[in-house]
């Protein structure tokens, strides 16, 4: 898809359709609507009287402008965007992945979007073209009828007034950014017979290969060397032998500051989960293909941070796994012992996203990284608290939390902060080993996070739960149904963010 971004009038650019938000309640009286109802012969005005858009989330009109000379395209879709003092980022890429999806249903090539946002404008576009590119992602990989193949060729995006040198910076930007959502989304969507641990080092490797990351792939014999018994537990049942990656960016010049300081990024792999011997319910059990996403996750922010090339070294590491029962699987009330020499009682093998991060959590720490941010679909406890609205976010570093929160608002993704107070590790505590790995069914997504929290003992750390936003049940105006690519553009904005604040620390010394 070729992006551009215009700082022209979006009756002058050259596009076969116009995509333009409307506000709940607008008026074509006066203001936009009534110079676009003056540019169309009246059709805007006409169809909001009629109350045929009310200018509400998701509502759409499209028109033919055949004759209409106001205009150079021949198109207009009308996009409701909400209401005004609400139109955030989020707002903005639903906007626009709801007129890229409308209008490549419609068979078109090139649109134009005008979002009519009015803050910065490079992350007005940004957010404007990563709504469009997640919004024409599909999962229908494996069709072989009824399949998407229509495409958008040309995206425009349109800020009348805008400086245009920094709108097409944006533009780029967020090429990369979308195009790496739709990776990790693409891989969430893999059978587990196609997306075998084996499968995503193989992903990794291309990622590192094709972008310039150094890469590191522990099998199950270096595993043991480094003592990982709490991630080997889960891979006992299972065929396919379990893989740790680790991807890291080096940058070409660093600014010089918190050189000592190293970001890592942990991401849940279970490629397929089954629940172990703990047997899940066979209802939806497909669905538990995404239990990598965490993992995914990390691969799709470091496939993105190579390509903008910020001036902090990144770490990326995925432990990953089959959770599978055979004659070989960890039992319920099984012992074994992580990397860091802690016990664990394994209660419940269905239980096993926390046993794989312990030791990865442990093994970046090992390789140097001082900061870790962990997430994973990790409790189904986190839907039953916070839906499918926001991610959980727990840790031990309140300005880490914060920074998470912060990046995710920017890039219109939620996170609401937990507890995670001491009382809750007492749920943890085992009678014959130091600690087990679920802790009843009081505060389920807490109790997880807790014993995470075993295993980041001096690092500033942070645990997303994504467990309720990873997967959409169903589609929406601007987004299909299946993997949502939730916490990917979160991720880069951190480093981004910690980019900013490093520079400021040197110019101020």
């Amino acid at each position: 898809m070729q992006i551009e971004g215009s700082p022209g009038h979006y009756r002058d650019v050259d596009a076969q359709a116009l995509a333009i938000a409307v506000f709940k309640d607008e008026k074509a009286d006066d203001g936009f609507l009534k110079e676009l109802d003056e540019l169309t012969g009246g059709v805007v005005k006409s169809v909001i009287n009629a109350e045929e858009l009310q200018g509400k989330e998701g509502d759409t009109a499209y028109f033919h402008l055949l004759g209409k000379k106001g205009l150079r395209a021949s198109r207009l879709l009308l996009v409701g965007a909400g209401n005004r003092d609400e139109y955030l980022a989020a707002q903005i890429a639903q906007m626009a992945g709801t007129a890229a999806r409308v209008l490549r249903g419609k068979g078109i090539k090139s649109i134009a979007i005008v979002p009519r946002a009015e803050g910065d404008s490079e992350k007005d576009v940004s957010t404007a073209v990563e709504g469009a590119i997640m919004g024409v992602f599909e999962p229908d990989k494996y069709r072989t009828v009824e399949k998407e193949k229509r495409e958008i060729e040309k995206l425009v995006i349109v800020l009348a007034g805008a400086d245009e040198a920094a709108i097409n910076r944006g533009a780029e930007r967020v090429r990369i950014v979308g195009e790496s959502v739709n990776f990790t989304r693409d891989l969430a969507n893999e059978p587990g017979a196609y997306m075998t641990p084996t499968d995503m080092a193989e992903r990794a490797r291309e990622i590192a290969n094709d972008f310039g990351l150094s890469l590191d792939v522990l099998d199950e014999a270096r595993m043991e060397q480094e003592g990982m018994g709490s991630l080997l537990s889960v891979s006992h049942g299972s065929e396919e032998p379990a893989k740790l990656i680790v991807l890291k960016y080096t940058p070409a010049e660093s600014n010089g500051a918190g050189d000592q300081e190293l970001l890592a990024f942990v991401g849940k792999g279970v490629t397929f989960d089954s629940g172990g011997i703990s047997l899940k319910p066979g209802e939806n059990m497909e669905l538990m293909k995404y239990d990598m996403t965490g993992g995914a996750t990390v691969m799709g922010a470091m496939r993105a941070i190579a390509q903008l090339k910020p001036t902090i070294p990144v770490l990326g590491i995925a432990p990953c796994t089959e959770n599978l029962p055979s004659g070989k699987a960890t039992k319920p009330g099984d012992v074994v012992r992580a990397m860091t020499g802690k016990t664990i009682e394994v209660i419940n093998t269905d239980a096993e996203g926390r046993l794989i991060l312990a030791d990865a959590i442990a093994y970046a720490k090992k390789i140097g990284a001082t900061r870790v941010v962990d997430l994973a679909t990790l409790t189904g406890a986190v839907s039953v608290a916070l839906g499918d609205v926001h991610a959980a976010i727990l840790g031990t570093d309140q300005e880490l939390i914060d920074e998470v929160i912060d990046a995710g608002k920017e890039v219109g993704e939620k996170f609401w902060q937990l507890p995670l107070d001491a009382e809750y590790s007492k749920q943890i505590k085992s009678d014959i080993a130091d600690i087990k790995n679920v802790g009843g069914r009081k505060a389920g997504t807490i109790t997880a996070a807790a014993f995470l929290k075993e295993f980041a003992e001096g690092l500033a750390w942070a645990h997303l739960d994504i467990a309720g936003t990873a997967w959409a049940d169903d589609a929406k105006p601007h987004r299909a149904k299946g993997p949502t690519g939730i916490a990917v553009r979160t991720l880069i904005n951190i480093v981004e963010r910690s980019v900013r604040a490093r520079a400021v620390a040197v110019d101020k010394d």
